[in-house]
């Protein structure tokens, strides 16, 4: 190992092809985006530089506003109901004594299934008329809860919300149940010997000993909040007029469907810098916790 330290080719056969893959599959393109958002481009002819011209049509475009904020309370969702679902779960699941691993395999199902097919499958399950969400409603005798979900402006982005929530909360429990399973049965007898028990002891012990792995599952959730995109495309177009459009979904409807292009890689660089904002943010409230904490 000593030997590999000191040889001055062995960092070039190691960094230089991670180096290589990083500046052409990241760096180059954020570049050229940054590039063609002072541009006005429709794909085909030439690009014309116009400035800042794309961000000021951002900043005063009506639609785009309503896409970023969708965007804010998909982030709120993952963090303040998404995660703590997910703990909530995960403690449940982590005491169960029998079946254990089945219960891992049911929470984890969704994550195996492509965006697309779950996109379909909920439609299906919102559908006004077959769809088994209206008809359980019926049945329990709650016909005027029975909407048009995915029709409708003040359910079509709850709805996508719920789904998405489904389709990646397995996913996070799996990771959640894995710091679980890792902290040293010692330290939970001790505790229980001192009268932790229950979701006292979830509370005192549990938690705060998973905490590295909240914090990444919190990160995690809110960079996967502002990448979502397929499953809006898939269930409803980012429809009716507008109500369910997040940013990237409005971001490639600029490009591909009105072929405006300079606008949509203006647009996908406030994403990147939103999100870059939002992580910052996010270590920052995270340091400081885990400095108070101490």
């Amino acid at each position: 190992m000593k030997n590999i330290q000191r040889n001055y080719w062995a960092y070039v056969i190691f960094v230089v092809p991670a180096l290589l893959i990083y500046v052409t599959f990241y760096l180059y393109p954020l570049f050229q985006s940054l590039q063609y958002s002072l541009t006005k481009w429709n794909g085909i002819n030439d690009p014309v530089f116009v400035g800042l011209s794309n961000f000021a049509k951002a900043f005063s475009d009506e639609q785009f506003w309503v896409s970023f904020k969708n965007n804010i309370y998909f982030v709120l969702f993952s963090v303040f109901i998404q995660v703590p679902f997910i703990v909530f779960i995960s403690i449940i699941v982590s005491s169960a004594k029998r079946f254990l691993n089945f219960y891992k395999l049911t929470v984890f199902l969704p994550c195996i299934l492509s965006t697309a097919s779950i996109g379909v499958i909920w439609q299906f399950i919102y559908s006004p008329d077959a769809g088994l969400l209206n008809q359980l409603l019926t049945a329990v005798g709650l016909e005027s809860w029975k909407r048009i979900w995915l029709g409708d402006e003040a359910t079509a982005f709850l709805s996508i919300l719920l789904t998405n929530g489904w389709q990646w909360t397995g996913f996070y429990i799996v990771l959640v149940l894995a710091a679980i399973f890792a902290i040293p049965k010692e330290m939970l007898e001790a505790g229980e010997m001192d009268g932790a028990t229950g979701w006292r002891k979830a509370w005192l012990l549990t938690i705060p000993l998973i905490r590295p792995v909240i914090m990444v599952t919190l990160l995690l959730s809110i960079t996967g909040a502002m990448k979502a995109l397929d499953i809006i495309l898939i269930m409803t177009k980012g429809g009716p007029f507008g109500s369910s459009e997040v940013m990237a979904s409005y971001m490639y409807k600029q490009a591909y469907t009105i072929n405006d292009f300079g606008y949509a890689n203006a647009i996908a660089v406030i994403v990147s810098l939103f999100t870059a904002v939002l992580s910052l943010i996010f270590q920052y409230i995270n340091v400081k916790t885990r400095e108070a904490s101490e």
